[in-house]
């Protein structure tokens, strides 16, 4: 019998490779100032964190793809995506890092960059992808050239990095895509959307939510009012509370221009999985709404963490790839948003006491074997 090769840590993890890739432009990394290695070396930790939570979001998305998710595997999904929010925090902290340099220890390698751009981290671009980001709905760089075009080579070749994103462009639906097709096939109040008097069960639900609702901001009204100091203050308060209502009517009503009857049972599931969460058998699939607002979350703060470091290390100068730096990061940070409809549940949901009574609440409750 043949002696199996047994490795060493330094083979498996490939330590002298990775030590030998912090060389810049082609410069020997004992060249370069401590400052330009930690630079580099950052960033590289980046990529290898985004290559994580690509894997991650990927495993998650062909799981929501498949016709029917079963519950048990929804445990999995929810450790998915409690790994990528904490890959997300630790990028976060890598911030701090870069925040080590000073102002003039980062222009002393500055121009060396020109005219690359963090911008054409195609793994960055990839993630926002996948997760159901529009190309309509980007942000323009500042220049002539799209989003797409940033990442192509300096003659308008093609690139490592518009390959990957023009691979990621072709690779089937989205995160947000499959999660809504998941929470359109959801049972509201024991019913799917394919039943038998599906269209007046979720008729129901919604009337009897929106009365709920009703109450519950007619309450809080009243008890706003009493401490209104004039008449003008008073009508303030009537106009913003009325708003209210008006909001939640019209979110559980869309017309066909946001999607209509498909995207109004798509917003009542979310509505329902959340506010009925105690019952057993919404508890992952409610891990799995809280989890991704969690994601979007953090994510919004890396956008924002990035910004504020820029701002922090060079000013408000223009960006090395051409674009209005912070600004152009600023705005990012507000605009790329994916799950709007459950950010925006969070405004709609009342007290636990106040939801109404389900009519077929055994259907979420354990089941004997």
């Amino acid at each position: 019998m043949g002696t199996e090769k047994r490795t060493n840590y330094w083979e498996y993890i490939r330590v002298e490779e990775l030590l030998s890739l912090q060389g810049g432009l082609g410069e020997e990394s004992a060249e370069l100032s401590n400052d330009e290695v930690l630079f580099i070396t950052v960033h590289q930790v980046f990529e290898l964190w985004f290559q994580l939570v690509l894997r991650e979001l990927r495993g998650l998305r062909d799981l929501f793809h498949a016709p029917v998710v079963e519950e048990q595997a929804l445990s999995d999904a929810v450790r998915g995506i409690r790994r990528v929010i904490t890959i997300l925090r630790r990028c976060v902290d890598h911030f701090e890092v870069i925040e080590t340099l000073t102002t003039r220890e980062y222009l002393g390698f500055r121009d060396k960059l020109m005219p690359a751009s963090g911008f054409q981290s195609a793994q960055l671009r990839e993630i926002e992808i996948l997760l159901g980001l529009e190309a309509a709905d980007r942000i323009p760089l500042g220049t002539s050239e799209s989003w797409i075009d940033a990442l192509r080579a300096h003659d308008g070749s093609e690139s490592s990095a518009s390959r990957r994103v023009e691979r990621a462009l072709a690779d089937g639906p989205t995160l947000l895509a499959v999660l809504e097709d998941w929470l359109y096939r959801t049972p509201i109040d024991g019913v799917g959307p394919d039943d038998p008097g599906a269209a007046e069960a979720l008729d129901a639900f919604v009337a009897s939510y929106l009365e709920a609702h009703a109450a519950e901001v007619a309450t809080s009204l009243e008890m706003a009012l009493e401490r209104a100091l004039c008449e003008e203050d008073q009508a303030r308060l009537r106009k913003r509370y009325a708003g209210e209502t008006e909001a939640i009517g019209a979110f559980l009503n869309p017309p066909e221009s946001e999607g209509g009857a498909r995207r109004r049972r798509i917003r009542a599931a979310a509505l329902f999985l959340l506010s009925y969460r105690e019952l057993p058998l919404l508890a992952w699939p409610r891990e799995i709404l809280d989890g991704l607002i969690e994601f979007e979350q953090v994510f919004v703060s890396f956008r924002q963490r990035h910004a504020r470091m820029v701002e922090r290390v060079i000013g408000r100068r223009t960006g090395t790839g051409g674009s209005s730096g912070v600004d152009y990061l600023d705005a990012t940070a507000l605009a790329y948003r994916i799950f709007r409809d459950l950010w925006a549940v969070r405004t709609y949901q009342i007290r636990r006491e106040a939801n109404p009574p389900l009519t077929r609440p055994e259907e979420y409750g354990f089941r004997r074997g």
